[in-house]
């Protein structure tokens, strides 16, 4: 189906794999386009509950747009190319569906954008990140400067994007920037668990925590549609009792009993 992604669902996990191990799985148009194409799956795939973003071969997640596309772009060109990326990156942002990102080695420029586009990120403890468009006169443009900046915060952000230098994994757990460290054999086993434990949750609320969070970080009012943080958060909150999920949970909690959630 896709001619840069290897993709395969386990147990309700859609696990997306960027295939261009030969050009460390940089970020073409292709890989943009199957991107979309693949985010639109989980969105409209029953059967898919929650979802894993890496890339193929021990090096890599993503190491950065592939630049010989950016040779010879006009002004306005570099805007369509920003703002296609900048649309499946948003895309994935706001999936109602827990998208996490298991980085495997370098996640640079494009890859790390990619990586900070998921709901959160685990890492192998030889993974390695940075914003390096400034070495090539560019700034990063798929949500880089807002979405590093929130994630480890200005300064931090403001010197990693001026000195376009890597940050180790240590590092990035101590910014905030990833959860967890694996061994590189064991990065999917534990993202698969973390998954599997969320997916069993009420989905209807997972939904609902992804909306709130993403309008607490998100200043653009298109994105939020004119409502703070605390007015989205009474909203879903009153959503949620609508829900028969919410019934569920609370019988079963009374009831001392596991709770079966169908997400409705």
């Amino acid at each position: 189906m896709y001619s840069t992604l290897l993709t395969e669902i386990e147990n309700g996990i859609f696990i997306i794999t960027i295939n261009r191990p030969d050009k460390l799985n940089a970020i073409n148009k292709q890989v943009m386009a199957d991107l979309d194409k693949a985010i639109d799956e989980v969105y409209n795939n029953n059967e898919i509950k929650a979802t894993i973003i890496t890339g193929s071969g021990p090096k890599a997640f993503v190491a950065g747009a592939d630049i010989t596309e950016f040779s010879g772009l006009t002004k306005e060109q570099g805007v369509q190319v920003a703002k296609a990326g900048q649309d499946v990156f948003h895309k994935i942002e706001n999936c109602h569906k827990p998208i996490l990102a298991a980085v495997n080695g370098f996640a640079l420029g494009g890859g790390c954008e990619l990586a900070m586009a998921c709901h959160f990120r685990l890492c192998s403890n030889n993974a390695k990140f940075a914003q390096p468009e400034i070495n090539l006169g560019l700034i990063p443009g798929y949500g880089g400067t807002q979405r590093l900046t929130q994630l480890v915060g200005k300064g931090k952000a403001m010197e990693m994007m001026m000195s376009g230098t890597m940050i180790t994994a240590n590092e990035a757990l101590q910014y905030g920037l990833v959860n967890y460290i694996t061994a590189p054999e064991e990065l999917l086993s534990k993202t698969k668990e973390l998954l599997t434990t969320i997916k069993n949750k009420a989905p209807l609320a997972i939904a609902r925590i992804i909306d709130c969070i993403n309008v607490a970080v998100v200043s653009d009012s298109a994105y939020t549609n004119g409502k703070s943080g605390y007015d989205k958060e009474i909203e879903s909150f009153g959503d949620c009792f609508a829900s028969e999920d919410m019934k569920e949970g609370v019988a079963a909690f009374l009831e001392k009993r596991a709770a079966v959630f169908v997400g409705k």
